[in-house]
């Protein structure tokens, strides 16, 4: 490493990563789709698109709509399920990355399904950590969110931590009443870390007729607005929470959106549409920071 270069290295849950920056959740695929496009071995890791129990299709197109601000999306935790992410996407990172970590992340329709995704891939090498999804819909309670009620969010978090002895950081959204709250019902359930944030719910319209941009009606906002509520969220879980680990999720476009959550004491920032837009952004990023630039 040159001089003029800054060692960005940091000790997370437990694991070394060689920089703080991540691909978010849902952006990154298993890091296949992006072979050849950007070399994921400079970043600090990844956090893969969601996985749950059975395969799902997801949701009617149109899934992605961009506007000023950023882009609203309802992909509708499209994946291919555990066992084909066992049996040959996760085997297929963990050859390919030796530096790079990777978390897998976990969604489910009841409490149950979380927990048998996490041990599915407890014992797959090339897995690091898990982030828990809090935002999927709780069939059983008439379809509110599991983040929203505390006591889904202890039981989910606390099944999980029973299935694995590895990293498990909580992902909550940005529409809760008080998120530091949540973020201690998930430290005291089992939690080592807190991500922060999912999606802002919200709909766009197309044309005269007024119809729904998206298949499905409304999705998730994501882009540059979430800077400022990511920075905040982040703030009010380190103040609540008394410093554990968090990871700063949403707006990043540069290093200097980096050091943004940096300074308010994020351990490690995952971005996410900026790099859909520019699949080489993210590289751009760490050396901009390991130069020290804003």
């Amino acid at each position: 490493m040159s001089a003029a270069t800054a060692d960005l290295s940091r000790t997370v849950l437990g694991l070394q990563f060689q920089n703080p920056l991540l691909l978010a959740a849902g952006t990154a695929g298993f890091g296949r789709e992006l072979d050849g496009v950007m070399d994921l071995e400079r970043l600090g890791g990844l956090v893969t698109k969601a996985v749950s129990v059975e395969p799902r299709h997801g949701n009617a197109p149109p899934r992605v709509a961009e506007f000023r601000g950023g882009m609203l999306n309802s992909v509708g935790l499209a994946n291919p399920g555990l066992e084909r992410v066992r049996g040959e996407l996760v085997p297929w990172l963990a050859g390919r990355l030796r530096r790079a970590r990777v978390l897998v992340n976990v969604v489910g329709f009841t409490v149950e399904e979380y927990a048998r995704v996490v041990a599915g891939l407890d014992d797959v090498a090339g897995v690091d950590g898990f982030e828990l999804n809090l935002s999927c819909p709780n069939t059983s309670a008439g379809g509110i969110e599991f983040g929203a009620d505390a006591e889904c969010v202890r039981r989910i978090v606390s099944a999980c931590r029973r299935s694995t002895r590895r990293p498990l950081s909580a992902k909550l959204s940005p529409v809760l009443p008080d998120i530091g709250a949540m973020a201690l019902v998930a430290r005291d359930g089992g939690a080592d870390a807190i991500s922060v944030v999912n999606t802002l719910p919200g709909l766009l319209l197309a044309g005269a007729a007024g119809t729904p941009r998206l298949g499905n009606g409304n999705g998730g906002v994501s882009g540059p607005v979430l800077l400022p509520i990511g920075v905040l969220a982040v703030t009010r879980v380190l103040e609540r929470t008394g410093g554990m680990p968090v990871i700063g999720v949403g707006g990043v476009r540069s290093a200097a959106d980096v050091r943004q959550y940096l300074r308010v004491g994020a351990s490690l920032v995952a971005m996410g549409t900026a790099a859909l837009a520019d699949p080489r952004l993210p590289e751009r990023i760490v050396r901009d920071l390991e130069r020290g630039h804003e």
